[in-house]
C-alpha cells in the first residue's frame, strides 16, 4: 500500500512542477516554506467550522452542518501540509500524503480522519466528501442523518482539531520524505 501511494504522491509533486513551469494553476502538490503561521490560520478556521456547525444546527440549516464537518477535517489536513511546507490543490493528493506521512510515523494523527477526506473514484466507496456533497446539493434542509451523526461528529472533528494543534505544536521538525521530491 504504501509504495502505491508513495507512486500517487511522486506525482502529485512532478506534475504539480511542471504546471507551475508551463504558467498553469498546479493541481498537485508543491514544496514550499514551511509555515506554522499558515497552520495556525487553518486550525483558526477548523474551530470557526465548528462553531458554523451549532449555529446551523440551531438555526435548522442541517443541510450546511455536513460541509463544516468535511472542511474541519480538511483544514487540519492543510495545517499539517504547512508545517511541513507542501501546498496543495488536490483533495486527492492531500488525503495521500497524510496518509503516507502516518504510515512512516511522522505524525501520530488518526487514520478515520484521513479516511473521511480521501476522495474516491468508484461508487461504492463512501466518504464525507460525499457526504458533503449529498447534502450541500439535495432539495432537503432537515436532513435526519445529520442530526442523529451530530454528536458523534462534533467529537470526531474536536479530536482530530486537538490532534492537529499537537502536530503543529510540536518542537519536532517536519520534512517533507526525499523520496518524494527526488528527481529521476
Amino acid at each position: 500500500m504504501s509504495l502505491e501511494i508513495e507512486k500517487k504522491l511522486k506525482e502529485c509533486f512532478e506534475s504539480a512542477i511542471l504546471d507551475e513551469n508551463k504558467g498553469k494553476k498546479h493541481k498537485g502538490l508543491l514544496l514550499t516554506k514551511p509555515s506554522v503561521e499558515n497552520a495556525k490560520h487553518y486550525l483558526g478556521k477548523a474551530k470557526d467550522s465548528l462553531k458554523f456547525c451549532e449555529l446551523y444546527l440551531r438555526m435548522g440549516a442541517d443541510y450546511k452542518i455536513p460541509e463544516e464537518w468535511y472542511y474541519i477535517l480538511y483544514y487540519c489536513a492543510l495545517a499539517i501540509l504547512s508545517k511541513f511546507g507542501v501546498e496543495t490543490r488536490s483533495q486527492r493528493c492531500t488525503a495521500f500524503f497524510l496518509k503516507y506521512i502516518q504510515s512512516k510515523n511522522l505524525i501520530d494523527y488518526k487514520d478515520e480522519f484521513i479516511e473521511r477526506i480521501m476522495v474516491y473514484k468508484e461508487k461504492t466507496k463512501k466518504t464525507d466528501v460525499d457526504e458533503r456533497e449529498n447534502a450541500r446539493y439535495s432539495p432537503k434542509t432537515k436532513i435526519r442523518e445529520v442530526a442523529e451523526q451530530y454528536e458523534k461528529m462534533t467529537a470526531v472533528c474536536k479530536e482530530a482539531i486537538s490532534q492537529c494543534e499537537e502536530i503543529v505544536f510540536s518542537d519536532k521538525k517536519l520534512e517533507v520524505p526525499p523520496e518524494l521530491v527526488k528527481s529521476k
